[in-house]
């Protein structure tokens, strides 16, 4: 069985993202999506939040796993048994990192390739930190993320500006 590990914040979880998620499913026998909590960023989502909203929103892939992990992605991949760590590309300035990331990983751990995938152009432009903030704002995030996610970030919202408004 080909096991890959694609690991992320998905704060919150994008039709960017499940692109690349539903496109791993199609080369890898099961996909073990990992939330992994990012020192570096403020969540809006706990992280069990986010795993119910992936776990939502792959329900139709039968090989995908949700799970919450904390620390190194290798060791997480070589737990799961994964031979792969799947990783999307939106830019240049996106390869950037993710190359510096794959050759730490690399070191890490030898026997878990980095695989790049290109992000369907359709959803080039497309992150979470601009979903939060169109949302934040009002706006409307439906044709960016799945139902389940656009209703979340409503309610998020809605009682933050309440809050601001007492």
């Amino acid at each position: 069985m080909k096991i890959a590990v694609c690991p992320g914040s998905f704060d919150p979880v994008t039709y960017g993202h499940l692109d690349i998620i539903t496109r791993a499913c199609d080369i890898f026998d099961r996909v073990y999506v990992a939330v992994l909590t990012n020192p570096a960023k403020s969540a809006l989502f706990t992280p069990d939040e986010r795993v119910e909203m992936l776990s939502t929103a792959t329900r139709h892939l039968d090989a995908v796993i949700c799970e919450r992990f904390d620390g190194l992605v290798v060791e997480y991949a070589r737990l799961r048994g994964a031979i792969a760590i799947v990783r999307g590309l939106r830019a240049v300035t996106d390869f950037e990192f993710e190359l510096k990331m794959a050759s730490m990983n690399h070191h890490l751990d030898k026997e878990v390739e980095t695989v790049f995938m290109m992000t369907s152009n359709e959803y080039s432009f497309l992150s979470s930190s601009a979903v939060k903030e169109v949302a934040s704002l009002g706006g409307n995030v439906s044709a960016w993320v799945p139902s389940c996610v656009a209703e979340a970030l409503t309610r998020k919202y809605s009682h933050a500006r309440e809050a601001e408004i007492s």
